[in-house]
This record gives C-alpha cells, structure tokens and sequence, in this order.
C-alpha cells in the first residue's frame, strides 16, 4: 500500500521560504512520476511541480523561477523548495504519486502580507 506524508507547511511572511517533504512508503520514487499540487480555500486542486522517473523537472507558469522540486531517492523523499512565498501562495500542499493515484494528506501553507 502506498502512503504519502508531507511536511514542512507553516506560517511565513511574503518574501520568505519554506521546504515541504513528502516521504513515500510502498513504493520507489525512483520509478514513479512525482507531482506537487497545492489547493487554496475554493479553488480546485492546481499541479505545480513534476519530477519524472529520470529526474526532469516542469513546473506551473505561476511557480517556474520560484519553486524548486528535487527527491532524494536513498530517502524515498520529494521535496518542495519555495522561494519568493507570495499571499496567494497560501494553499494546501499535496504530493502525489500518478502510478497508483495516491494522494497525502496535505501540508497548509500560510503566507502572510
């Protein structure tokens, strides 16, 4: 059975940083698609990071400059460093897993003005 657990959300003020981790269990990260996905108070769920099977990295217009996504593959981890943190920046936070459509449970963000 796949699992997802983020972590790293917290309050920050605009123009700060924050790190958010996702440990997978139940499967290699090294072998699956990986994405970030934020969703804000209602707004529907919106993609902002990939990293494919052989490390390639894409990202959302809004996030592309901003927001790096890297894994470490010993770890089993995907991480989300965000730079820049805006207002509107403030979202659930999920990783997700495409293979076997799993979802964490999420990591609020919170980025005051």
């Amino acid at each position: 059975q796949v699992q997802l657990v983020e972590s790293g959300g917290g309050l920050v003020q605009a123009g700060g940083s924050l790190r958010l981790s996702c440990v997978a269990s139940g499967i290699a990260i090294s072998r699956s698609i990986m994405d970030w996905y934020r969703q804000a108070p209602g707004k529907q769920r919106e993609l902002l990071a990939t990293i494919s099977r052989g490390g390639s990295t894409e990202y959302q217009d809004s996030v592309r400059g901003r927001f790096t996504i890297s894994r470490d593959t010993v770890k089993n981890m995907v991480y989300l460093q965000m730079n820049s943190l805006k207002p509107e920046d403030t979202a659930v936070y999920y990783c997700y897993v495409r293979s076997t459509f799993s979802w964490g449970q999420g990591t609020q963000v919170t980025v005051s003005s």
